[in-house]
């Protein structure tokens, strides 16, 4: 048998793939826009607020062969994944890559937890917005793409999903996150069915479960117990860094990972081993 190409630049090749990061003016999203800008993708970021979207895009054009292009969009109903989509389609026709990042988390008490702001909002922008999205883009996914170059969708999901500490360092005294960790495991079990639904059409869907990275979601509790108690907890002694996020986003995007459908990766350093959360309480 005559060996392929495996050299690195054609295994982890994603040069002209057209990718679109939802929340991706900041934190994780912000870091994997940047790792495909980097390598010669065509990205495009959306998120809620333009001024933010701008800025990241200037950010990462700096070190970036094709500049980054921004929607403003919110992914918080079905009218706002339509609107995005539309939007999208009259830029584009086809899409290589979608990243569901779009994601929100609330913190209450547990016996006056809100339903509207605590619930509602959080699985539709954490679950729902994935399925819109995806199914909304599915056709531009499946264009030309063949089970040697299929189309990708990458969740990013949480090891919140796995972790069911809902009482801790990342939430206020007295308050926790009740509705996140059922959100982001719903997002594990929705990767899985789109994965299925769409393998045939040569579209693989697999998501991603960071630990604890710096973002705008973990500030709260990355201030209150601070970064060095927060990076001796974690099992590697740091944070997750831009490094680890596009490293992991730019394989599951690229021909190395064309026949890898369904997962769900850890991405937390060895966290999930360390117990319960740094100062975490379950108390009813």
């Amino acid at each position: 048998m005559t060996l392929p190409d495996l050299t690195i630049p054609s295994l982890f090749n994603v040069k002209g793939k057209i990718v679109l990061v939802t929340g991706g003016g900041s934190g994780i999203g912000k870091m994997i826009a940047a790792g495909f800008a980097q390598n010669g993708a065509k990205v495009y970021i959306a998120a809620r607020k333009e001024a933010q979207l701008k800025e990241a895009a200037a950010d990462i054009s700096k070190s970036s062969p094709i500049p980054v292009q921004y929607i403003v969009a919110n992914v918080g109903s079905r009218a706002g994944c339509d609107a995005l989509i539309k939007e999208f389609r009259k830029r584009e026709n086809k899409l290589h890559v979608l990243v569901n990042n779009s994601g929100i988390t609330w913190g209450g008490p547990f016996l006056d937890f809100p339903e509207e702001k605590g619930w509602d909002n959080v699985f539709n922008v954490n679950v729902k917005s994935i399925f819109y999205m995806t199914a909304g883009l599915s056709d531009l996914l499946i264009k030309d793409s063949d089970n040697r170059d299929p189309g990708r969708v990458i969740n990013i999901s949480s090891t919140a999903s796995v972790d069911p500490t809902s009482e801790g360092s990342l939430s206020s005294e007295g308050n926790g996150t009740w509705s996140y960790q059922a959100s982001k495991a719903a997002v594990n079990q929705l990767t899985s069915q789109l994965a299925l639904k769409l393998a045939r059409q040569h579209v693989t869907v697999n998501a991603i479960l960071p630990g604890l990275f710096p973002s705008k979601m973990t500030a709260f509790g990355i201030k209150t117990v601070g970064d060095e108690a927060f990076a001796a907890a974690q099992p590697t002694g740091r944070f997750g860094a831009p490094q680890d996020m596009a490293g992991l986003a730019l394989f599951l995007a690229s021909p190395a990972s064309a026949h890898i459908t369904g997962t769900h990766t850890l991405l937390d350093g060895g966290a999930r081993y360390r117990g319960a959360a740094v100062g975490a309480a379950t108390k009813l």
